[in-house]
């Protein structure tokens, strides 16, 4: 039997793509993949559609695994993802500034930022800029002290209302949503090592872009999805 922490599942979606992959954790050698065309001329998911790919799929995987897929990445290509771009200054008082010093700027901006989502979800909240006594950084430079710093962030939010159409379907099949990753996000970072998308969002899963803040998702057993909590420069 496979365990569970050997391998990973993600599934790709676009609307009129659907790819299921499975693939090793630790060398991300391929162990299933499976991709269905829409024909369709269709400008958003299909669930009918996905859910006939799952009911094909999910059972042919877990009997080569040997074992129950318990979770899945959904790595999703949709225009409905939104973006909205929040700075906030601090003073530091000639202290050091390093990653726990961020903890309480970066709450208080995620904070901001969903008091004035209506109907969405943060998917991925990123740093995009550090301006330390004046001075830009791309990343948080290393012992280094100032008086003054701000940080310019970017969240890229997705609609409740999707997410909760995509864990319906996966809950038919026992399976809870992991987490999401935005396609077109994850696309910047692919390199010339990555031969599939799914490559590349592993290491995005693994905490590539030192940029990003990462959301840990908690799965609940009877409702698949709980809201996240923030794991700061895990």
């Amino acid at each position: 039997m496979t365990s569970k922490s050997d391998f990973r599942t993600y599934l790709y979606l676009n609307h009129n793509q659907f790819i299921i992959y499975v693939a090793e954790i630790l060398t991300n050698e391929k162990i299933y993949f499976e991709k269905f065309e829409i024909e369709e001329n269709i400008k958003e998911l299909k669930f009918s559609k996905l859910n006939e790919f799952l009911n094909f799929n999910i059972f042919k995987i877990e009997k080569k695994l040997n074992n129950f897929i318990k979770d899945i990445y959904v790595i999703l290509d949709s225009k409905e993802f939104h973006s909205i771009k929040l700075s906030i200054k601090k003073d530091n008082n000639g202290n050091s500034i390093n990653s726990d010093t961020l903890i309480h700027p970066l709450n208080d901006l995620k904070n901001l930022c969903q008091s004035n989502l209506q109907n969405k979800k943060i998917i991925h909240f990123l740093i995009e800029k550090y301006v330390i006594d004046n001075k830009s950084y791309t990343t948080l430079p290393e012992k280094i002290n100032c008086n003054i710093f701000s940080l310019d962030t970017e969240f890229i939010c997705l609609s409740k209302n999707l997410i909760e159409n995509i864990e319906k379907i996966l809950n038919k099949y026992h399976i809870s949503l992991n987490q999401i990753l935005s396609a077109s996000y994850v696309e910047k970072f692919k390199d010339n090592s990555d031969s599939t998308i799914f490559t590349t969002a592993s290491r995005i899963i693994s905490g590539h872009n030192s940029n990003e803040v990462l959301l840990i998702g908690k799965i609940n057993k009877k409702q698949g999805f709980f809201e996240r909590f923030f794991n700061f420069f895990n």
